[in-house]
């Protein structure tokens, strides 16, 4: 999971774009980077941590220019903790590229193969961005050895590209001297949206973002998803064209967007995370009620800070009352950032503290977002208990999560997580709850189509092991377990 950001103004943008990569921070925590463009001059600053401790007042008085791009990592691919695999990745030829990349490839070590062997360029990670990078610019160099660069030269790189790349991917990249390119896979798996902000003088000034958070809280105006497959090339002078550059393009995002991934403020597909979340509350409580019809429950409690608008919704239809039961320090940590998943959690359970009058002697429906390797599962429960519950009902607005996500998102090993071949007994057993209880996958895509009728497909690997792109076997499984593909 990362966050990207390509912006394309007439005034120098580095404070904008610093911004705007703050306001997709959620997406990533372990690096971040930045470049920009001055006319054929590009400038680059990355590293280890969040954005404000990888880019500083001076660094931004260095990044000239009125177009650039930024990425925040949270890595799924790669080395955590090599400050080389921060984004952007820059090649000087041709013409010069800097790209930034959100999602996984699935056909790295082949594409890397192809990279090294056939096109003859040097990779010097193991990041499949960087290689993402080079196979972009060896289309690029391959159809521009004999005529000058043009829009129609970079569309037809991307359909090249489209067919070699195989996974999930949001790219936003600068060529030199030309502009701003943003682009999509042909399933539409990563989110890549596109806002405006037109000037007094009637210049319009363009962002491509991974939220449509980072767009309204600086000032631009969301004017839609970037569709499947779809590349869209902003000039320097913000004249803008798309084309899409594959054959048969489908919608088929990421389910877990919505329900984790994105910011409450956000807006994919037409569906308000925050409608779709309070959707999700919804018919989570339909399934307590036709699974559990006589649970009783006194008291519901979010497991904070996602799951609040969850687990209001989940008590406004069961006509149970709600109550905040932690207080959580936010300031703990604040300067800190953390390269590894149990850290994350550590630092997370370290700054929760239970309020005892909202759990004793009462029994609790904690609902939580999802439950995924149920180590911050199994530690909250004990906090509840120890506050003197008498029954804890757990209940998750994601189903359960039993299969490796392949398509960037941070569960990739389907052995750590605690659904796999487990029931719901076992897995209320192993978190030391009295019950669980997990939204069904028919009722999450419900609640997000009774927004947006027209989200026929989604991509849910995680819950259903369906995975799209058709090329996921064992083999390639083990080895994400093995490290191999990482």
């Amino acid at each position: 999971m990362c966050g990207i950001v390509g912006v394309v103004a007439t005034y120098p943008i580095s404070q904008l774009l610093y911004n705007s990569v703050n306001g997709v921070q959620h997406r990533g925590q372990q690096a971040a980077g930045m470049a920009t463009m001055d006319g054929n001059l590009m400038h680059l600053k990355k590293g280890l941590g969040l954005i404000r401790q990888s880019i500083s007042s001076y660094d931004l008085s260095y990044l000239k220019g009125s177009a650039g791009i930024g990425h925040v990592r949270f890595p799924t691919a790669g080395s955590a903790d090599d400050p080389e695999q921060a984004h952007p990745f820059y090649v000087n030829s041709p013409f010069g590229i800097m790209l930034a990349h959100n999602g996984n490839l699935t056909n790295t070590i082949k594409l890397r193969n192809e990279v090294l062997n056939t096109n003859h360029r040097h990779v010097r990670t193991t990041s499949d961005s960087e290689v993402l990078t080079n196979a972009f610019a060896a289309e690029l160099q391959r159809l521009t050895a004999e005529s000058d660069l043009s829009n129609a030269k970079i569309f037809s790189a991307i359909e090249c590209l489209n067919q070699r790349l195989s996974g999930g991917y949001a790219v936003v990249s600068l060529i030199a001297n030309h502009g701003l390119i943003g682009f999509r896979d042909p399933f539409g798996i990563r989110p890549l949206v596109l806002g405006k902000k037109t000037a007094s003088d009637g210049f319009n000034s363009y962002m491509l973002a991974s939220e449509s958070c980072t767009l309204t809280s600086n000032g631009f105006e969301l004017i839609r998803d970037v569709l499947p497959g779809e590349a869209i090339i902003i000039s320097l002078t913000g004249e803008l064209s798309s084309q899409i550059c594959h054959a048969n393009p489908s919608l088929n995002l990421c389910i877990f967007e919505y329900v984790y991934l994105a910011r409450p403020d956000s807006i994919m597909e037409q569906v308000p995370i925050q409608s779709a979340r309070r959707q999700m509350g919804k018919y989570l409580a339909k399934t307590i009620q036709k699974s559990h019809p006589n649970l009783a429950v006194d008291v519901v409690i979010a497991v904070p800070d996602l799951a609040r608008t969850v687990a209001i919704a989940t008590a406004d239809e069961l006509g149970k009352p709600y109550h905040e039961g932690f207080v959580k320090n936010h300031l703990m940590n604040n300067d800190d950032y953390t390269q590894n998943t149990a850290q994350s959690q550590a630092a997370t359970l370290s700054s929760l503290s239970p309020i005892n009058l909202e759990f004793k002697d009462k029994n609790v429906l904690l609902v939580d977002i999802s439950v995924v390797r149920g180590n911050n599962s199994r530690e909250i429960i004990s906090m509840v208990r120890a506050a003197g519950a008498k029954k804890v009902y757990f209940a998750s607005a994601a189903p359960k999560i039993q299969y490796s996500s392949v398509y960037g998102v941070d569960m990739p090993v389907y052995t750590q997580l605690i659904a796999h071949n487990r029931n719901d007994q076992q897995i209320a057993e192993k978190i030391g709850a009295d019950l669980i209880i997990y939204q069904t996958l028919a009722d999450l895509k419900q609640a997000l189509r009774d927004i947006n009728p027209e989200l026929h497909n989604f991509e849910a690997s995680c819950f259903d092991g369906y995975y799209i792109t058709q090329d996921i076997d064992e083999g390639y499984l083990q080895s994400l377990a093995n490290g191999v593909n990482h």
